[in-house]
């Protein structure tokens, strides 16, 4: 075989045959779902995704032969409180099982990173902490749900072979739409809402305000999380214009404490049971098929997403039942919509809170997705 070239990806042409590759990588696993390819080129140009406006980013491609082996991105983003601590993120990392492919790879991210200041990489991470994060440990048995990754199984052994090393585990919860939270649980959570407390769906009608509520209290609920870096108001409008294309307003909850926007929960279709096979392409009957299976046949799984409590009301009485109140409430209206079960995802292992809301809950953890790390010290880049 002949030598690994990595190229940085200059074009769409490109772009094109980076966002491919990873379906190429994945084809051969029955649970592996094809991104939409419209949707990826959104996700990775500047153009479509308001990220870019905060971040560098960097995508290569490795050839061998003449064929495309491998992918890997490195970006910097300058709102994530990490990069302060001189961390830089790798990401999308898809190649066949060959240690040369991801060795080369990895030396173009690494000294990409190393050049402009970065002392440590950790990932993955493709692109933002609000997007997808981690690779895939375990749980491969299922397909992902939408924005969830689905990795080929060697790809974390020849991270590790890179000399990187757990820096987190991020976990999935799987809960059955059927099951009632649990008894002395939901007895509360059915009694009338404490004075003051208010249950509501969200307002279509005013979309673009309600995510913007969305957003403030998500970045409020999350600061000081691990790896969180605030929404934008560019990616709020962003957002908004996915979220209308997406979402039942009998799925997307807030709560109001004294008038006060507090908290909130939305369940989205899992996209993924939809396009399962259909190879990434819309056209030319896979719009049709996309509309008929979410509007007329309806989806039987779904993803939560975004879910939060603002800090202030987080430690009082109200604000602990909230989550509860918040979950019931989806739940009730999944199981009239004919949900069969949803997800909860990512989960930091170390948040414990949340993990004690979802063992509460009677979820369980199906799938966990590890972010690696590792020293750039001493490296050298261009």
């Amino acid at each position: 075989m002949g030598e690994v070239v990595v190229t940085p990806v200059a074009g769409k042409a490109e772009l094109d045959r980076f966002i491919r590759l990873g379906a190429r990588i994945g084809a051969s696993d029955p649970n592996y779902v094809a991104p939409l390819l419209f949707e990826r080129h959104e996700a990775l140009s500047p153009k479509g995704n308001p990220f870019f406006q905060h971040a560098d980013v960097q995508f290569w491609l490795a050839g061998r032969d003449g064929r495309d082996v491998g992918r890997i991105s490195a970006q910097i983003d300058h709102l994530n409180p990490q990069t302060r601590d001189g961390i830089g993120h790798f990401g999308m990392i898809a190649a066949e099982d060959d240690p040369d492919v991801f060795a080369a790879l990895f030396a173009a991210a690494e000294a990409w990173l190393a050049a402009r200041g970065c002392r440590t990489a950790l990932g993955p991470v493709n692109l933002s902490t609000n997007e997808e994060v981690g690779l895939l440990v375990e749980g491969r048995d299922t397909p992902p749900m939408f924005m969830m990754g689905h990795d080929a199984p060697h790809t974390g052994v020849r991270i590790e072979g890179q000399g990187y090393a757990k820096a987190k585990d991020i976990h999935a919860y799987v809960c059955s739409v059927a099951d009632d939270l649990p008894g002395p649980i939901l007895r509360r959570v059915r009694k009338a809402p404490a004075e003051g407390v208010r249950l509501r769906t969200l307002e279509m009608k005013r979309l673009d305000e309600e995510v913007r509520t969305l957003t403030g209290i998500l970045n409020d609920a999350w600061a000081g999380n691990w790896g969180f870096t605030p929404t934008t108001e560019a990616e709020t409008r962003a957002l908004a214009s996915n979220l209308r294309l997406l979402i039942d307003p009998r799925l997307a909850w807030f709560a109001e404490i004294d008038g006060e926007a507090a908290g909130f929960m939305i369940l989205l279709p899992n996209i993924n049971e939809a396009i399962a096979d259909l190879g990434g392409k819309l056209f030319p009957l896979g719009w049709a098929r996309l509309l008929w299976r979410l509007k007329v046949k309806g989806p039987k799984t779904g993803r939560v997403p975004l879910m939060g409590v603002k800090r202030k009301f987080a430690s009082t009485m109200r604000g602990q039942l909230l989550p509860f109140q918040l979950i019931d409430a989806v739940a009730q209206a999944a199981r009239k919509l004919g949900y069969e079960r949803y997800e909860l995802s990512w989960v930091l292992e170390d948040n414990l809170p949340m993990r004690r809301i979802c063992d509460a809950g009677g979820a369980r953890i199906y799938k966990t997705y590890r972010v690696y790390e590792k020293a750039l010290q001493g490296k050298e880049g261009a």
